[in-house]
């Protein structure tokens, strides 16, 4: 009598006789990173005990669908961002759901939280992009151990390389930004940033007072004021620079809807830009055509740094180890109409 075949060994097994989950066990079956030697350990002897052979036919598919979450979806910039990452999936044959981390376009002050990484986690996407979120680490753990792709574009807070990121070369497009207002002959130029706890805000202001630092100008705590990347923002740092005793001939802003703010407040005063004040702002999101004039602004690639992190997540999905942690994607910077030499 032929005794029946003996039913083979899954990872769901191996998985359960090591003590962890399964998108652990897939990790170390793959040699990805993120999983401790112990660890690595424990899954190698579960394998060999039960003698686990991997099934040599096709790999599962990647699940089709990638997780990307924003801070708000209340300006243009996430825009962009967004058809960059919609048309990097489409390319890649997977679905984009976007949420976000606060609702009414409403800055959020808190982190993505780990009880929601575990929801997005449970609905088993591909991957997560975190857009202009700050990440704690117990929520960058917590994608680990679920086996979890993570990518995280404009990252707020610094991160280690556990973390892939997406960038631009933000502390270069402040250089490019302030040296333009001092070729045209400014040296009352002022600072309108983003929030002091914001890497890429911090970058551009450095990139500022490098700029002024070389071309032998001291720069002026009274011209550097920080804030959110809001046009509310812009507006109330405009008051303060023009309230000065000596205001500034220039401003660069560090996004595109807080130069929209100083402009609206130049105007309501009566100066005429550029004749009497040059703006310059940074994203070059839709709206930078829109402005009057339009907006001299620091490019940056918004559209391209979506469709790499889409590229980026699902090669992590897929077990490939990428060539850089911290990628930083070249700004450029797009003169328009919003700058001239001081009327002197």
């Amino acid at each position: 009598m032929t005794r029946p075949a003996q039913p083979r060994p899954t990872l769901a097994a191996v998985a359960e006789r090591a003590g962890v989950s399964k998108a652990t066990a897939s990790k170390v079956l793959n040699g990805r990173p993120g999983v401790s030697e112990t660890t690595r350990q424990q899954v190698r002897q579960a394998i060999s005990e039960l003698e686990y052979v991997p099934t040599t036919g096709p790999r599962a598919p990647i699940p089709g669908t990638i997780h990307v979450v924003f801070d708000t979806l209340n300006h243009m910039y996430p825009m962009h961002v967004l058809d960059g990452v919609i048309s990097g999936g489409s390319e890649l044959g997977v679905d984009i759901v976007t949420s976000t981390v606060a609702s009414g376009g409403v800055i959020p002050d808190r982190s993505l939280g780990v009880d929601r990484i575990g929801e997005i986690a449970a609905r088993g996407p591909a991957g997560l992009i975190v857009v202009t979120t700050q990440l704690t680490g117990e929520e960058i753990a917590l994608c680990e151990e679920v086996g979890l792709p993570l990518v995280v574009i404009d990252p707020v807070n610094p991160l280690d390389d556990r973390v892939t990121s997406i960038g631009s070369t933000n502390w270069a497009g402040g250089v490019q930004a302030t040296r333009h207002l001092l070729e045209l002959g400014h040296r009352r130029i002022a600072f309108a940033g983003g929030p002091k706890e914001s890497v890429p805000a911090r970058e551009r202001l450095h990139g500022y007072r490098e700029a002024l630092e070389t071309a032998g100008v001291t720069p002026d705590p009274n011209l550097a004021h920080l804030g959110q990347f809001t046009i509310e923002k812009g507006i109330e740092i405009a008051e303060k620079l023009f309230d000065l005793d000596e205001p500034p001939t220039a401003v660069f802003a560090a996004s595109d809807v807080i130069a929209m703010g100083v402009i609206k407040v130049a105007k309501a005063r009566g100066l005429r830009v550029p004749e009497e004040l040059s703006v310059v702002g940074f994203d070059d999101t839709y709206g930078a055509t829109w402005t009057e004039p339009a907006l001299t602004t620091v490019r940056q690639p918004l559209g391209q740094m979506g469709r790499v992190a889409a590229r980026t997540v699902l090669d992590l999905a897929r077990g490939k180890v990428p060539d850089s942690h911290h990628v930083q994607l070249g700004t450029a910077l797009v003169v328009r109409d919003s700058t001239a030499p001081p009327n002197r």
